[in-house]
């Protein structure tokens, strides 16, 4: 099987209806057409012609025609497009390393407080902090970092 490569310049060529006229060009020109028709039909006196409606066909014919003239192998439509695009672009751009944007979140799960919390009645009971010796907090501490466990501290105080 033969293949061949076809250049980029075949590619964008533009094409030519009719004579030098490329579609963009005729339908520019057919546009003033389409705009008399419109105006003539819906604006007061309809289906009659009234001193008002001629120049607002006028106007855009006008228009259209002078869109439609090329300069350097572009139509002034394309120029004026480009013109636009070129205004309306965003002048600073801002760049935030901490933005959300594509970025995948793990958010911790969030528990209903009301459901998780009981109310349970305290007994008057104290114990003493100095009752505890160096050997049975040593074995407190590795079974609390042990992680088979959970354990819930309640205090009566407040403050601590």
């Amino acid at each position: 099987m033969r293949t061949t490569i076809i250049p980029a310049q075949i590619t964008t060529i533009e094409d030519k209806i009719a004579g030098s006229l490329s579609m963009n060009q005729i339908l520019l020109m057919v546009a003033p057409v389409l705009w008399a028709t419109l105006v003539y039909v819906v604006f007061i006196p309809q289906m009659k012609l009234s001193s008002y409606k001629m120049p607002l066909v006028l106007i855009i014919s006008l228009v259209c025609f002078i869109l439609a003239l090329r300069i350097k192998e572009k139509i002034i439509l394309e120029w004026v497009s480009i013109l636009f695009k070129y205004k309306l672009r965003p002048r600073y751009y801002f760049f935030d390393k901490n933005t959300l944007c594509e970025r995948q979140i793990d958010l911790p799960k969030i528990f209903d407080f009301e459901k998780v919390t009981k109310k349970i009645k305290s007994k008057n009971e104290e114990v003493a902090h100095d009752s505890l010796s160096i050997k049975d907090l040593i074995r407190l501490e590795t079974f609390m970092n042990s992680g088979k466990t959970a354990i819930n501290f309640n205090f009566k105080n407040k403050n601590i």
